[in-house]
């Protein structure tokens, strides 16, 4: 009898062994994507940019006499879908353009138009991205503004053809 119940324990003992384990992974959970295979690439959309910021930062500065020009320091934040700044990828185009006074357009004609600044490139982005400030900073010279009131827009070609823009308005102090 004793034998019996050394016998009926193992039993108890095996099946709670056997039955108490770890559990298995549940039918509805995923496996990660292995290395070779490909995967969703749509999940990073969310993290593209979707609007383009010029921080009041920007400034119109004199470069030395009004004969030698301006300099138009300007600061440029890239926001995703959560209005997080972020840092990517992509063409900056800048166009200054004169300011008209009590009128439905302000824009007026065009006053100047800079290279297109290509910050596809890693060294490129890194050289013009200020990441204390979360934005990238360019420094634009031109001629002297006379003390009249222009509008200076920014645009940026983003790598998945999205095109952003945004104006600020600066004034030369005479």
């Amino acid at each position: 009898m004793k034998t019996v119940g050394v016998i009926f324990q193992m039993f108890i003992f095996v099946l709670l062994l056997a039955g108490g384990g770890c559990e298995s992974m549940p039918a509805t959970a995923e496996a990660p994507p292995k290395a070779d295979e490909s995967f969703d690439v749509s999940i990073y959309a969310r993290y593209a940019p979707v609007k383009i910021d010029i921080m009041p930062l920007t400034e119109l500065v004199s470069v030395g006499d009004d004969e030698e020009g301006s300099e138009i320091n300007v600061y440029v934040s890239l926001l995703d879908s959560s209005g997080c700044q972020i840092k990517t990828p992509g063409v900056f185009r800048f166009e200054l353009y004169e300011k008209v006074e009590r009128s439905a357009e302000p824009k007026g004609k065009r006053i100047f138009i800079w290279p297109d600044i290509d910050l596809t490139g890693l060294s490129e982005n890194n050289g013009y991205w200020r990441d204390f400030l979360r934005a990238y900073e360019f420094n634009l010279g031109f001629g002297s503004l006379g003390g009249q009131s222009c509008i200076l827009q920014v645009t940026c070609l983003c790598p998945n053809g999205k095109r952003l823009s945004a104006e600020f308005g600066l004034k030369q102090a005479e």
